[in-house]
């Protein structure tokens, strides 16, 4: 069973992190979003607080679809709302193709590179992310105390890395460790999004401008694959954008979740 945190009252809404990050990467944005749903957190496989990724011989895509659908019995969640980002985003689009949800909201969804020099420069962003992090253990302490270190630290990442608690930080850093080995299996998995989705399930994909490590041009491949999707440009923000902008975020999880007929809500992509 994944580790998980119940949030809050009404539909419930599954958050999903990215990949080699933890529960906590929502708990900016969790309480505000506790006022209208029921939240529900997850640590993926191999994350956080959750048992090990096994591989066992099925794709990748296959193991956390399964996982997370035992998820859902185990909690009692039928149907609920998905939301993800980064791998947590893929894993919300997988489950809108499997008619497991009734509506995904997507951050920086995985899945939308254009060729394999392009994901050969994700697998490269994410080697230089958790080398850095294992090599810098010793210190992290003294340098996640100061803003302009988590600021650094983190840019790849976020544009506000400074904004996170030295705790948070240290956390995160070591949650990066942690997921090694899971990290490495789902990118070695990893492969382009190419499903259907029912049009009846509302579908919200948004983008950071600068995104780092899903760079900005795949929101609009993502638009090509997606056309009845919602799709959202989050300006100022990075891979990671529940601290860059957190009314933003929040706005665009509670709206993704509302259950509105398909159509009636569109953005403008900047």
């Amino acid at each position: 069973m994944l580790a998980y945190e119940r949030i809050g009252s009404g539909e419930p809404l599954v958050l999903v992190h990215g990949i080699g990050h933890r529960r906590q990467a929502w708990y900016p944005v969790v309480d505000r979003l506790a006022e209208k749903r029921e939240v529900v957190l997850v640590d993926l496989p191999g994350h956080g607080e959750s048992p090990a990724l096994v591989p066992d011989g099925r794709p990748v895509r296959d193991i956390l679809r399964d996982i997370l659908e035992d998820c859902f019995v185990e909690l009692g969640l039928e149907r609920p709302h998905i939301a993800g980002n980064s791998l947590g985003g893929r894993i919300a689009l997988e489950a809108a193709a499997d008619d497991l949800v009734s509506s995904a909201t997507t951050l920086a969804p995985a899945g939308f590179w254009r060729n394999k020099v392009d994901f050969a420069y994700i697998r490269a962003v994410f080697t230089l992310l958790t080398g850095a992090a294992t090599i810098a253990q010793p210190v992290a302490p003294a340098i996640l105390k100061t803003g302009p270190g988590r600021a650094a630290a983190f840019g790849l990442l976020m544009t506000k890395g400074n904004r996170l608690s030295p705790e948070a930080a240290l956390g995160d850093l070591r949650g990066l460790v942690h997921a090694r080995p899971a990290l490495e299996t789902i990118i070695d998995g990893g492969f382009p999004f190419d499903r259907p989705i029912d049009p009846s399930i509302p579908i919200t994909v948004a983008w950071g401008t600068r995104d780092l490590v899903l760079l900005p041009y795949q929101a609009t491949r993502a638009q090509q694959a997606l056309p009845d999707a919602d799709h959202i440009s989050l300006p100022g923000c990075g891979h990671v954008p529940m601290i860059d902008d957190v009314e933003r975020v929040v706005d665009v999880l509670l709206t993704g979740s509302d259950h509105p007929r398909l159509g009636q809500r569109r953005y403008d992509v900047a």
